[in-house]
Order: C-alpha cells, then structure tokens, then sequence
C-alpha cells in the first residue's frame, strides 16, 4: 500500500491538512505533495511529465473548486502519460454525495475510487 508520492488537489486548506495529517500518520508516502487548485496542480505535473521517478503514482482530488473543478482537472490529466497508462491513480476526495458526480468521475479508467470527506486511515486500503 505504501506509495513513493502522493499528491492532495483541493482548494480547501483545512481539508488538505487532515488528508496530509491522516496519509502522515497512516505512513502510506514517501513524499506528500499539497496543491490548491487544479490549474496549479497541472502546471506542477506538466513539469514532471517525463519525469516518471518523481511524478505522483497517487492523487487525491477534490471535485468542488474554483477556476477549474476536478473534472477539468480529470479531461487534462489523460495527456499524461503516466496516468493515461494508469500508472498514476486517482482518488476522488469530495464532499459530495452526489450520485451523479461518483458515476461520473468513475467513468474515467484512472479514477479508482470515491471517498467522501474526510480521509479516514481505513480508507487506505482501497488505494493499492
């Protein structure tokens, strides 16, 4: 389960330090990366896109955000390489409850669960 990076996407930072405090504490990274906003997260990525040794192999992503929410975010990410080959995963980590927004975001090959907010330590194990 433990995984080399693990990047947060959320614009909410308390939320952030909960999923970084629960993922510290869990010790299930090597490295944690925090990123505000979906734009900001695929410049850093766009960045690392070659770079396979320090490209995540884990996200997890907010849906609820401005300028671009996590759908944005999920129609960018398949130019990556890594993640279109599925190996960088994503968790969608959302206060929503919407049926339609976990439907929709499983739709995506790369998307591998939904969580609802916040993180707890046992939904760690549903990010092998």
């Amino acid at each position: 389960m433990k995984k080399r990076h693990i990047m947060l996407i959320d614009d909410n930072d308390i939320d952030n330090f909960i999923t970084h405090h629960v993922l510290t504490k869990a010790a299930v990274a090597d490295k944690i990366t925090t990123m505000t906003s979906a734009i900001e997260a695929l410049e850093y990525l766009d960045a690392l896109k070659d770079d396979f040794e320090n490209f995540p192999d884990f996200i997890f992503l907010d849906i609820a955000m401005p300028l671009m929410d996590g759908f944005g975010f999920l129609n960018e990410a398949i130019h990556f390489p890594k993640i279109s080959q599925q190996q960088c995963l994503i968790a969608m980590l959302s206060s929503s409850v919407n049926k339609h927004d976990v439907e929709r975001s499983m739709q995506y090959p790369f998307v591998k669960n939904y969580f609802n907010k916040p993180l707890k330590i046992d939904m760690l194990k549903d990010i092998d």
